[in-house]
């Protein structure tokens, strides 16, 4: 879950029971900012920070070499620490790798911030949440939580499988019980092409045609699988599914878009949101669909939100002409995503 340890670094010799020499030999504390305490980590004052009643918890988003998300546990004085690829199950149908690391001080708990490239675990980290738990049951092989927090709360175990590889189940009914997985696979809705703006342009809203390849995007856990204008499994453009994965996080999503070439780069064009945080929006009306999608805020090197114009037909369909794109797409602001059907809610006016 993190690159491969830099130099070796002098540390302090190793105390006998000494839980954090691990820790300490992996990290430089000239070069890092993470807290790097000489000795066992102990309670302080500070609020943010467990205070010795082995009842704190803290998950932290650690945009790695690979997005993850590490699960810490107050135990001993230590943290005990788990990285999980995918974050923590909202269900009990679904269990979810964690990979067991090294103990982390206590100070670790309130830790945010960038850690430098070429240093143990480069990359951003980030507090996601954080709050209390108690202890059912604590051995080697299995642990049983149940965990307070703002974003997450729930009984949950962690049971060991082999090496440093534990799953994390959870015990309590789904946190959302209304909530539905990603479809496994979703054809897209289509434009019908017309020669004219539709006349009660008010009633619509109005977006550039990209002239790219149609591709839908499902990300889950950080990660994300693409299908075609045929609902087929299709490889994304190096780095996309990951990087994109990684803006959303842990929110579930199924996003449509297109693959567009401009000033030279493939671009993923996005333009609407079909499944967003376990809950299908296909009955939901575009304008809606649409200021969801904006406020996901969505935006990166090689993804960007497509804009959207309503009631300003003519003016957009001038721009995509200066512009060189083959026309404009005109959607009812009152409609629902139909999938797989050419429709007359949705018209394609070429330049």
């Amino acid at each position: 879950m993190t690159p491969k340890k830099s130099a070796k670094r002098s540390s302090p010799p190793a105390r006998e029971g000494d839980r954090l020499a691990e820790y300490r030999g992996k990290r430089d504390p000239g070069r890092t900012p993470e807290p790097v305490p000489e000795d066992a980590a102990v309670p302080h004052a500070d609020k943010a920070l467990p205070r010795g009643n082995d009842d704190t918890f803290v998950i932290q988003e650690h945009h790695a070499t690979s997005l993850h998300w590490d699960l810490r546990l107050e135990r001993d004085g230590v943290l005990v620490s788990w990285a999980v690829p995918k974050g923590l199950p909202w269900s009990p149908e679904t269990n979810h790798l964690a990979v067991h690391t090294e103990d982390h001080p206590l100070e670790y708990a309130a830790f945010e911030g960038e850690i430098p490239r070429g240093e143990y675990g480069a990359g951003r980290m980030t507090i996601w949440d954080r709050g209390t738990y108690e202890t059912e049951k604590w051995s080697e092989r299995e642990v049983k939580v149940v965990i307070h927090g703002s974003r997450v709360s729930g009984r949950y175990v962690l049971f060991r499988t082999r090496g440093k590889n534990w799953m994390i189940h959870r015990m309590d009914p789904p946190a959302d019980p209304d909530a539905e997985p990603l479809p496994g696979s979703l054809r897209p809705m289509r434009p019908q092409e017309r020669a004219r703006l539709p006349r009660d342009p008010r009633a619509w809203g109005f977006e550039f045609a990209w002239g790219g390849k149609r591709m839908a995007a499902y990300v889950e856990g950080g990660r994300t699988r693409f299908t075609d204008g045929r609902g087929r499994d299709v490889d994304g453009p190096g780095g996309l599914g990951s990087r994109l994965g990684a803006e959303l996080g842990v929110r579930p999503a199924l996003l449509d878009g297109e693959l567009a070439v401009l000033d030279g780069r493939e671009t993923y064009m996005v333009y609407d949101v079909l499944h967003l945080d376990g809950h299908p929006l296909l009955d939901v009306p575009y304008r809606e669909r649409r200021e969801r999608l904006d406020g996901l805020g969505l935006s990166g090197p090689r993804w960007q939100t497509a804009p959207w114009f309503p009631g300003d037909g003519g003016a957009v369909l001038d721009a995509a002409r200066e512009q060189g794109l083959p026309g404009v797409v005109a959607k009812r602001l009152d409609s629902p995503y139909e999938p797989g059907e050419e429709s007359g809610a949705w018209r394609f006016i070429p330049s």
